[in-house]
């Protein structure tokens, strides 16, 4: 077993074990809108559940040099965003968003994804997802980097509207099969939904 100290190496040595050690990580589409209208658009795999009651996700949007990414700002701002699902129909057009645009493009352009009108929030979510989620903001929190500025802004959101394809929701559930989700590995790797198993709880 080797033994690491992750005061003694660079942000980059850790991010690197960091991101292939939890793996799979899911694959969170999120689109916001700036104070001018624009709409962003971009994936983000520091992505999880926080909590069912009250539906809560969480997106970690790290910074770039103490600056807020564009996501993370807009979402700031006007307090609502919507996260999608990333499925292998998708993954290749949302790949496109990583793109290092300015605030005043859009990501989606890159792509043929369609802009969608929400029902609840004012930012408008793509079409061709299966599953996104409208969301408000419940909380930040922006989290400070050994250099001082802060590294990363951790979204919390809470889900006021979900919509699901019809041909994944079964009886209240979701047929991860038919969902066919993505998630991310390390470097420029992905994994699909592969071989599942049942196992059950103690009592």
């Amino acid at each position: 077993m080797i033994s690491i100290d992750p005061n003694t190496q660079s942000e980059r040595d850790t991010y690197k074990l960091l991101i292939g050690s939890v793996v799979p990580r899911p694959v969170a589409f999120v689109t916001t809108l700036s104070a001018d209208g624009v709409l962003n658009a971009a994936p983000f795999s520091y992505f999880s559940i926080v909590s069912s009651n009250p539906p809560l996700l969480s997106v970690s949007v790290q910074r770039k040099n103490g600056a807020p990414k564009d996501t993370a700002r807009n979402a700031m701002q006007s307090g609502e965003l919507v996260i999608h699902i990333v499925d292998e129909d998708t993954v290749a057009a949302v790949n496109e968003t990583a793109a290092n645009l300015p605030p005043d493009e859009s990501e989606l352009d890159r792509t043929r994804l369609t802009p969608v009108v929400s029902d609840v929030v004012k930012v408008p979510g793509v079409l061709e997802s299966k599953i996104r989620m409208e969301c408000v903001l419940e909380q930040v929190v922006t989290l400070d980097g050994a250099d001082q500025l802060p590294a990363a802004d951790l979204l919390i959101a809470r889900v006021v509207r979900f919509h699901v394809s019809e041909e994944l929701y079964e009886h209240g559930r979701i047929d991860a099969s038919k969902l066919k989700p993505v998630s991310r590995m390390a470097g420029n790797i992905y994994s699909t939904l592969g071989e599942m198993f049942t196992m059950e709880r103690p009592v």
